[in-house]
């Protein structure tokens, strides 16, 4: 039998073991679609072969650790982005072990190849007044800059992920009585996301501008297609860079999608809302998910230290060393 080529074997991976097999979410699909293209285009790169003729043996461990080092020193990935795109590709070498057995140790190599370990910083958000900077941002004199607005108020109000963002039509933004987003989330989980009535104005009025069509995307490109995720944080880069000039604290951080879900989850801790139910809000699949934005709440650490009866303590004048002694110790 004739083994299939890197072409045929990848779109299997795609349409039988992903969608049919596994029946794997929309989510994982982008996923790893995405990690298969950043490969593919960094191979080409590297060998001088298109896509479309790029062998099997090809795609060897060498390649895939120089393919990994290079997005975290060319595009900025963490560690945790470069261990989320070896795990696609550990997937489809797995199944490639399968249809491909005379290739067994090109694959053990590949498989062998190990995650980064990475401290678990905390997580940032933005507070009230960058939130606020950030929405004066764009020019509401444009189509663009009206979309962009009600895209990074609808982020920063409901925690949405950024694929649910850009893949959100319009019938599923409910703008009547209890006004909501119904969503698909990770795991194919469905939660629905109430929207505060400044949200459900501004959709108001963006729907309007948008074809009138249940299927139509709400947050579109130019060309009516829907926003890629580097396309989002284009969009976002631009108008923090605006912001800034109104609001220096924004300098010092690195404005993402992501961070905006971060806030959102940030604002709901801080009025006091409940972790579980914040949980069900961002889709968590464990509330102990949900502990990362206990972990970098500062006001909730500083209410509990004002509940503490403070401990007894003495102070003494400082008296400096000897210098020579001083230089001595220093050696």
């Amino acid at each position: 039998m004739t083994a299939p080529t890197l072409p045929t074997l990848v779109q299997a991976f795609f349409t039988q073991r992903l969608m049919q097999q596994r029946q794997v979410s929309a989510h994982t699909i982008a996923s790893y679609r995405d990690s298969f293209r950043l490969l593919l285009r960094f191979a080409q790169q590297r060998l001088g072969v298109a896509p479309q003729r790029l062998a099997f043996e090809q795609i060897d461990a060498p390649l895939i650790v120089a393919f990994l080092d290079d997005l975290q020193t060319r595009r900025g990935s963490g560690a945790s982005s470069r261990n989320l795109r070896l795990t696609a590709l550990r997937s489809f070498f797995r199944y490639a072990s399968y249809e491909m057995p005379a290739c067994a140790a090109q694959i053990q190599r590949v498989l062998a190849i190990p995650s980064k370990r990475c401290t678990r910083a905390q997580i940032g958000f933005l507070t009230r007044e960058e939130v606020d900077a950030l929405l004066r941002a764009p020019d509401l004199r444009t189509r663009a800059g009206r979309r962009d607005h009600a895209l990074m108020l609808l982020a920063a109000q409901t925690g949405l992920r950024l694929s649910e963002l850009t893949g959100l039509r319009r019938d599923a933004v409910h703008l009547g009585t209890g006004a909501h987003v119904r969503v698909l989330g990770k795991g194919r989980k469905e939660r629905v996301t109430p929207l505060s009535p400044t949200t459900t104005k501004v959709l108001r009025a963006w729907l309007r501008e948008i074809p009138d069509d249940d299927n139509a995307i709400v947050f579109a490109s130019a060309r009516g297609t829907r926003l890629s995720a580097d396309g989002v944080q284009y969009l976002l880069a631009k108008h923090v860079a605006c912001a800034r000039q109104s609001c220096p604290s924004l300098r010092d951080k690195r404005v993402s999608p992501h961070l905006l879900r971060h806030t959102a989850a940030m604002e709901l801790l801080q009025g006091g809302v409940e972790r579980s139910v914040i949980a069900l809000w961002l889709g968590h699949e464990s509330i102990e998910t949900t502990q990362i934005y206990l972990d970098a709440n500062l006001q909730i650490k500083q209410a509990a230290l004002d509940k503490v009866q403070p401990h007894a303590a003495r102070s003494s004048r400082f008296r400096p060393d000897d210098r020579l002694l001083a230089f001595l110790k220093a050696l």
